[in-house]
């Protein structure tokens, strides 16, 4: 029941006191530098909440993340390497869905790792600070597995913030 009230309580204007347009714009620029040095794909997804099918459903964090990793075509990346950072705002829920061609060389643990510092930052109200050092993690990871060259492609998907 607890759930459910917070997801009632919860909408987008709940996601602009948290992440104003200056809050936004710094985590599309983070996203921009990080990509800079990486051949990889980042995009951040916040999400106010879930509706009441999916409520009712129980769907899990992880499992929308996964939809939302397909329904934005993070996969759909030249070198597979694209990741997706998901935060479910009424649980305070971060997730992260990579592709295989990142996943397969930084494992589960990293992904939760970052996850888990990022939740700490949210539960502390400093959410912006959060997703940013998320992305910059992320970025780190990307670089050391698939760092930029010549022949990396342009950048494949929007560096902007998806706010659902």
């Amino acid at each position: 029941m607890k759930r459910w009230v917070r997801h009632l309580f919860t909408d987008r204007s709940s996601v602009r006191r948290r992440f104003p347009d200056e809050a936004l714009s710094r985590i599309e620029r983070t996203v921009k530098a990080a990509e800079a040095a990486h051949a990889g794909q980042i995009r951040v997804v916040i999400e106010a909440s879930l509706d009441g099918p999916r409520l009712w459903a129980r769907e899990s964090a992880a499992e929308r993340a996964l939809e939302v990793f397909s329904l934005l075509r993070v996969w759909d990346t030249e070198h597979n390497n694209g990741v997706l950072i998901y935060l479910l705002l009424a649980d305070r829920d971060v997730e992260i869905v990579a592709d295989r061609g990142i996943h397969g060389r930084c494992g589960q643990e990293v992904w939760e790792r970052i996850c888990r510092e990022m939740e700490t930052a949210f539960r502390a109200g400093r959410f912006e600070e959060g997703v940013v050092a998320g992305v910059t993690a992320v970025g780190a990871e990307l670089a050391r597995h698939f760092p930029r060259t010549g022949d990396t492609p342009v950048n494949e998907l929007p560096d902007a913030p998806v706010i659902l």
